[in-house]
């Protein structure tokens, strides 16, 4: 299965999509127009339950698009903000509905009328076998959101364990960084110490050179009184 945050958007979208058509047909379609009084309450009603499951597919659009590349975001994100602009649409929609529903049952309608609406609802009554096949359908989409959730948390663990990795690889050459430098300080003050004993027996051989130049040259002049002493006062 493509695990991709753009094929992921497209299925929540597909979904949205689903649910907003079946909204708009309860609200706005041939069978709204024919529908009263207790069916027509229960049609507002699965339309409630349904903006709830479009408003929660929303929210998690908002989740996916986080994921998609800056490159091919825009697109998305215009589709993001019609599917707000429509959810916000059919809300209103439906609170009017609601509203013109609850005003009928306040002014309430003539015997003929009321008899004539029982026997509509009666004769018009839902099918149980389509309720059945749409509360089948409802908790397939239920099902199929709840593994798309899975799949997405699955993901975020995958990226955290992922990150954590790489955080304790980038504290461990942190530590070793920091060994090597204390290494290298530690061998730079050995060096300093070697250098400050070089120099000490640099100046410490100067100084037995000059002292042993000193002494050859006294022998040397001694010889040479010696020998003056020798050849010249005889």
């Amino acid at each position: 299965m493509d695990q991709s945050p753009t094929a992921m958007f497209d299925s929540y979208e597909q979904d949205f999509r689903h649910i907003m058509g079946n909204i708009s047909e309860k609200l706005e379609g041939g069978a709204a127009k024919g529908q009263f009084g207790e069916q027509r309450k229960a049609a507002l009603r699965k339309v409630e339950i349904e903006l709830d499951e479009a408003d929660d597919i929303v929210s998690q659009l908002e989740v996916e698009i986080q994921g998609i590349p800056q490159s091919v975001k825009a697109p998305y994100q215009a589709r993001l903000k019609q599917a707000k602009t429509d959810l916000t649409r059919y809300k209103r929609l439906s609170k009017e509905m609601h509203s013109q529903a609850a005003r009928k049952d306040l002014l309430g309608t003539s015997s003929s009328g009321v008899s004539g609406s029982r026997y509509t609802d009666d004769a018009t009554s839902d099918d149980p076998y389509g309720d059945r096949a749409r509360l089948l359908k409802g908790t397939q989409t239920l099902d199929d959101g709840s593994r798309r959730i899975a799949d997405s948390t699955g993901i975020a663990l995958e990226t955290e364990a992922y990150g954590a990795d790489i955080l304790r690889s980038l504290r461990g050459q942190r530590e070793q960084i920091e060994n090597s430098r204390d290494m290298l300080g530690t061998a730079d003050t050995n060096i300093d110490r070697a250098s400050g004993t070089l120099k000490g027996m640099i100046r410490q051989m100067y100084k037995q050179r000059f002292i042993l130049s000193a002494i050859g040259v006294f022998f040397v002049v001694l010889v040479l009184v010696i020998l003056y002493f020798k050849l010249f006062r005889h």
